[in-house]
């Protein structure tokens, strides 16, 4: 069964779903751009079954507030935040492009917040071209500034971005969509040379295989954090 609540995180009012027992271990899944916590709906009612799920609309995204103020440090801190107000000390925390990026920056700022970390098809954080923001024909439930804003910080993280990964000390998993995606894959095992504790997998699928492919990446989530 699934609940949808909000809640306050200084100014800014963010949208919640969650699924499984209350008293389960927590994990928080964080979507990508464009996207809403409605894109975790299949993962998050397998994960469910083991964990107590929350999947939260970001900043600019979804039923949550729209700010007009887009950093990635600052929805890292909102998710901070949640956690704060929710009373979750640690948590298993998963992010989807976007939402990995910003689920490795809580990792690496805020080190004892997080059990463990799943990225999935996250943009690796090198200058350089994360592939098309896109625009959505019709109505949206994004903030099409959102958009653009974000994804001009994906093109340039900034030159020390990358130096960072070493301070994750949490194990991490990285899923990435094998050939199907058009991110470039030879950058994940970049990324996860650098991470200190690190495993890489692929869930051929493309880029939204958490959606395509939700069972096969609920289950690896859920070894994982059972390993």
């Amino acid at each position: 069964m699934e609940d949808q609540s909000v809640v306050d995180v200084g100014d800014v009012r963010l949208a919640y779903r969650a699924w499984g027992d209350a008293f389960g271990s927590p994990v928080v899944l964080l979507h990508g751009l464009g996207g809403s916590a409605a894109r975790w709906e299949a993962a998050g009612t397998l994960l469910g079954q083991e964990w107590r799920v929350y999947a939260l609309d970001l900043r600019g995204h979804g039923e949550s507030d729209w700010p007009d103020d887009y950093e990635l440090e600052l929805m890292a801190e909102d998710v901070v935040g949640f956690l704060d107000e929710l009373e979750l000390d640690r948590v298993g925390l998963v992010g989807h492009g976007m939402g990995g990026v910003v689920a490795r920056l809580v990792a690496q700022e805020h080190s004892d917040r997080v059990e463990r970390l799943v990225l999935v098809e996250t943009p690796a954080p090198f200058p350089g071209d994360p592939g098309p923001a896109g625009r959505a024909e019709g109505p949206v439930d994004y903030d099409e500034n959102a958009v653009a804003a974000v994804h001009d910080q994906l093109a340039d993280p900034g030159p020390d971005a990358a130096d960072h990964l070493g301070d994750i000390v949490s194990p991490t998993l990285i899923i990435t969509g094998g050939p199907e995606s058009a991110m470039e894959q030879h950058r994940q095992a970049d990324v996860a040379a650098l991470v200190p504790d690190c495993r890489l997998i692929t869930v051929p699928g493309g880029h939204r295989m958490h959606e395509t492919r939700a069972d096969q990446v609920a289950a690896h989530i859920t070894e994982f954090f059972t390993s």
